[in-house]
């Protein structure tokens, strides 16, 4: 049976000073935006882009954009700790299948990392759709399955 998150209240979510190598790559990734919401491309069609992100215990998937409308499901049970555009810092822990919907209006989006800290392998499925309110950034081939 699949969750949704209803309620999206972290387990932690803090406002504090960000490590200095987190921040200097926050900064750049405002000078060179990231639309590459997954380590892979899995699929693309003119609708959607599904992208994939697997962390073993202790890796982190840096800085990246979300411009489009999106939602995505984990896989397995794990934590994580996400630095947030808003300044925060995020610590979650997730149940598989888990899932939660996000809308980005015109002209607004949202940058954030994203670190297993827990002790086991975690996995996420995204799914962003294409028909947003705001254009899609480009990604390079680089990350497209094949």
């Amino acid at each position: 049976m699949a969750l949704t998150m209803l309620d999206k209240t972290p387990v932690k979510a803090e406002k504090a000073a960000w490590p200095p190598e987190i921040a200097a790559e926050f900064e750049r990734e405002n000078e060179t935006p990231n639309g590459c919401v997954g380590q892979r491309l899995l699929s693309e069609n003119e609708r959607v882009r599904v992208w994939e992100i697997r962390l073993k215990p202790g890796q982190r998937f840096g800085f990246h954009r979300h411009v489009l409308d999106y939602f995505w499901s984990v896989t397995t049970d794990g934590k994580a700790r996400a630095y947030v555009s808003d300044g925060s810092m995020v610590e979650h822990t997730y149940k598989a299948g888990e899932t939660r919907h996000e809308t980005t209006a015109k002209g607004t989006f949202k940058v954030h990392d994203l670190a297993n800290i827990g002790d086991t392998d975690l996995n996420f499925i995204t799914v962003e759709f294409l028909d947003s309110a705001n254009k899609p950034l480009p990604v390079p081939d680089s990350v497209r399955v094949k």
